[in-house]
């Protein structure tokens, strides 16, 4: 299951009311750590496809939930369980790294 786009629009009912965990990838297109991630986040999301969701905000196009959970460097992945944040990383890592601090959260 590859990653999902979410909006703000679409935030509450693809995040906050999901049955399962969704990571939650802050992102931006100019940013270079978060586009060297993003391959590892495809695969990571089809890995653990059963056990989470994981999702990518754009802060340029939603700052709504950008400024909502005070996003201010990026790339940023929170961890959100039964709408709430869990667990929180911030900048990039090898996938290794990734995969197991989201095992080790979940």
């Amino acid at each position: 299951m590859a990653t999902k786009a979410v909006t703000d629009a679409s935030f509450a009912s693809d995040v906050l009311a999901s049955d399962k965990p969704v990571l939650v990838d802050f992102w931006a297109d100019w940013c270079g750590p978060c586009k060297m991630i993003g391959p590892a986040l495809e695969e990571i999301s089809d890995e653990l496809a059963d056990q989470l969701s994981i999702a990518k905000v754009d802060i340029m196009e939603n700052t709504e939930v950008a400024s909502r959970f005070g996003v201010q460097s990026i790339p940023l992945m929170l961890l959100f369980k039964n709408g709430e944040v869990v667990a929180q990383k911030l900048g990039a890592a090898p996938k290794g790294q990734l995969k197991a601090w989201i095992e080790s959260a979940l």
